[in-house]
């Protein structure tokens, strides 16, 4: 982790990013500073009805990450790394898939001047699974505003953060297929990602754990 100050782990819904966070925070001693997903109003709203609450569920959380991002870059005595489970474009993204033509023009114009103050991680962790799998961890967390989400809503947004990091360039990135591992209940597992994260990363590398059995 040398030379690391800030990490943000992104992935596509039920991909386990804030698990990751917590565990890297407590076996790397870092500062986490987590999305607080729960405290958007609309957001229950949203998965019911997406059309009529797509707006207001992304300026919420729009204004509300860069909130965090700001408070993020203040100096913490106690601790050298800062793992975030998220990074502020993800907003950008869900936005381009939720919001009509309009509502993105205008959601663009308040995004690009709040962009301006926010400073890259020094390394992104990209979590990808496919959407079976992504489905069935969405079920087995059993939060009663996700259970609207459908099948067709991840396989969308897959796309979009597939297609977001192929030309992503801003900072190194860490691509990892999570299909084939537990890194919640299995140590092995969680030892082998944090092995990869230590590895100086230039550019875009990849860990597909399914080529390594």
């Amino acid at each position: 982790m040398k030379n690391l100050y800030s990490v943000a782990i992104e992935g596509v819904i039920g991909v386990g990013k804030t698990s990751l966070a917590n565990l890297l925070g407590e076996h790397l001693d870092a500062k986490l500073v987590l999305e607080k997903f729960e405290e958007n109003p609309f957001l229950t709203d949203f998965y019911r009805d997406p059309e009529r609450y797509a707006f207001q569920t992304q300026l919420f959380f729009l204004l509300s990450r860069y909130r965090q991002q700001q408070e993020t870059r203040q100096t913490d005595m106690f601790h050298k790394l800062v793992i975030t489970d998220y990074m502020f474009e993800k907003d950008r993204l869900f936005a381009s898939l939720n919001l009509d033509d309009n509502e993105i023009t205008l959601y663009d114009s308040v995004a690009n001047l709040l962009q301006k103050n926010v400073i890259p991680p020094d390394l992104v962790i990209y979590l990808q699974a496919d959407t079976g799998t992504l489905m069935n961890r969405i079920r087995s967390r059993q939060r009663d505003f996700e259970k609207a989400i459908s099948t067709d809503y991840i396989d969308a947004l897959t796309q979009v953060y597939n297609e977001f990091f192929f030309r992503y360039d801003s900072s190194p990135l860490l691509i990892i297929n999570t299909n084939d591992i537990d890194f919640v209940n299995n140590e092995k597992d969680l030892e082998e990602v944090i092995r990869y994260i230590r590895q100086p990363v230039s550019g875009t590398k990849f860990y597909n754990p399914a080529t390594h059995l």
